[in-house]
């Protein structure tokens, strides 16, 4: 009987180790598929006699699979407490990486107001310096309902940009906006907190 605890305890505290390291990996393959966004976006003449709306498409599908990691990563760290230092630095350096991979490609493709990209870039560089400072005095640094509110509607904004939609710098502008109101509350938690 003690046997059979004793593997069940074994089995048990290697599957815990095996899934910790699963956000991890979905992380890092949010890297590798930003990448190939990127590349997709704007090194076209490597994809000569594709016609480049289907570019667009496998960009869009790539940061389709890329959001969904992001959404894995984050329920499986939170729900199996999953959680590991190089996780909270992989984590957001790769939503990091995504966005602005998506950015910088629509940019060099002219569909996207580079007003409204260098705004949102801007704050999430100052925000990710922020959270770093926050961090390292012991402030609680988790994303707020704004903060993910505004990621989604940044994904919904990269989307129908590399989609080409109608309406899409319009939803641009609606993540502009959420993005900045919600890097004040990142600043006003900063200040009051001191």
């Amino acid at each position: 009987m003690v046997v059979q605890d004793g593997l069940k305890l074994y089995k048990k505290q290697m599957w815990e180790k095996r899934l910790k390291n699963i956000p991890n990996l979905l992380a890092f393959f949010r890297v590798i598929l930003a990448f190939l966004m990127y590349l997709f976006l704007v090194n076209r003449n490597l994809f000569e006699g594709i016609h480049p709306s289907w570019l667009d498409y496998f960009a869009a599908l790539i940061f389709v699979i890329a959001s969904i990691t992001d959404f894995f990563d984050g329920f499986i760290a939170r729900e199996f407490n999953a959680t590991s230092k190089l996780g909270e630095i992989l984590d957001p350096l790769a939503d990091k990486m995504l966005v602005l991979g998506a950015f910088l490609g629509l940019l060099y493709l002219h569909r996207a107001n580079a007003w409204a990209i260098y705004l949102i870039l801007v704050r999430e560089f100052f925000i990710t310096a922020l959270r770093i400072s926050m961090a390292q005095e012991g402030l609680s640094v988790k994303a707020s309902f704004t903060g993910k509110v505004k990621t989604v509607s940044q994904m919904f904004a990269i989307g129908f940009l590399l989609m080409n939609w109608p309406c899409a710098n319009c939803l641009l502008w609606v993540a502009v906006i959420l993005t900045l109101y919600s890097g004040y509350e990142y600043v006003k938690v900063y200040i009051n907190a001191k």
